[in-house]
């Protein structure tokens, strides 16, 4: 049996301009990080000779079937069809953090599926072709309306400014920050769940329809990218980082009227006026977990204020997919 997992990650600025639909025309870059959450993939070989059955595959439901064309899963049918595995193999998945809550889970998992069926065959593939790999998977064989920032973080990790050309065309710059200076960072973050699950391609399907009258706005919340990495690897204070992200939050809500809520909208002036200097919703929109960026010292502060909510506390430079027991 072997053991692959994958990170989720953090997106701070840029989100949006990594759909082809946007960045083919105008280039696009995410200024994000891995986290220390995963999405985890055992496999393993199975004897289909001495069973009813051929493939095995577990997740929040168990499928055995003859066929791997049976399969309901359709990253699963798909990864394996990609990598053709027909039989004889058994996998399950188990996960940090639930699916559809603005972390890029379901590409985590596509990253690390990916990279378990390779390792069973005895492959070994480079991390950033394992994020064209997923995103290829994601985006063409299960056809979803997914972005391509989430497969590379999965696939990579790290804290980087990831820029798009093409769908297997993306580079990976690592942020150049002291280890004092991302500790430093990452005391300033804070973490809420809005209680909001959502499946982000139903939130973007009508963000995609808008991309030519947004164009200005995915410029500008591009932009914010540099402004970003800018901050994060100089002197400046990091206020300048949470006031970045009001700025941004803005930005992506006037995208379209379904990434917010009045719910979402109340949870955001909370922490606002609790200390924090800004954030953002984090994913596609409508729901999952929101980031506060706010001084340390006033976190007691935002755990009063969200008594009520769930708080996720986490590390960010997480390293990227990789096998973990053979």
């Amino acid at each position: 049996m072997l053991i692959s997992r994958a990170p989720v990650r953090i997106s701070f600025f840029g989100g949006g301009t990594d759909y082809p639909e946007y960045f083919l025309q105008h280039g696009g870059a995410v200024l994000a990080t891995a986290i220390d959450k995963f999405s985890y993939v055992t496999a393993s070989p199975f004897l289909s000779r001495l069973f009813d059955y051929s493939i095995r595959v577990s997740y929040r439901k168990v499928e055995l079937v003859k066929n791997v064309d049976e399969i309901e899963h359709r990253v699963y049918r798909e990864c394996l069809k990609f990598c053709g595995l027909e039989k004889d193999i058994e996998l399950h998945n188990v996960a940090d953090l639930p699916a559809f809550t603005g972390l890029g889970s379901s590409s985590a998992f596509t990253v690390s599926l990916l990279q378990a069926l390779h390792s069973f065959k005895g492959e070994f593939i480079k991390p950033l072709e394992l994020a064209y790999e997923a995103i290829y998977v994601e985006r063409q064989l299960v056809n979803d309306k997914v972005g391509c920032q989430d497969q590379v973080l999965a696939a990579v990790g790290g804290f980087n400014l990831v820029e798009f050309r093409a769908e297997d065309d993306i580079i990976v710059n690592r942020l150049s920050i002291s280890p004092q200076r991302l500790q430093e960072f990452e005391q300033h973050l804070f973490i809420v769940f809005t209680g909001i699950r959502r499946k982000a391609a139903d939130v973007v399907e009508q963000q995609l329809q808008k991309v030519k009258s947004n164009t200005d706005t995915l410029k500008n919340m591009r932009y914010m990218v540099d402004e970003g990495w800018d901050i994060l690897t100089s002197n400046k204070s990091l206020s300048e980082f949470g006031d970045l992200l009001h700025c941004a939050w803005l930005a992506k809500r006037s995208l379209d009227g379904g990434i917010s809520n009045p719910e979402i909208d109340k949870i955001y002036h909370m922490g606002i006026e609790a200390g924090a200097w800004g954030g953002k919703l984090l994913g596609a929109g409508a729901g999952g977990f929101m980031l506060f960026f706010a001084p340390p010292e006033l976190h007691k502060k935002l755990h009063i204020t969200f008594a009520n909510h769930q708080i996720l506390t986490t590390k960010t430079n997480s390293p990227g997919s990789q096998i973990i027991f053979c």
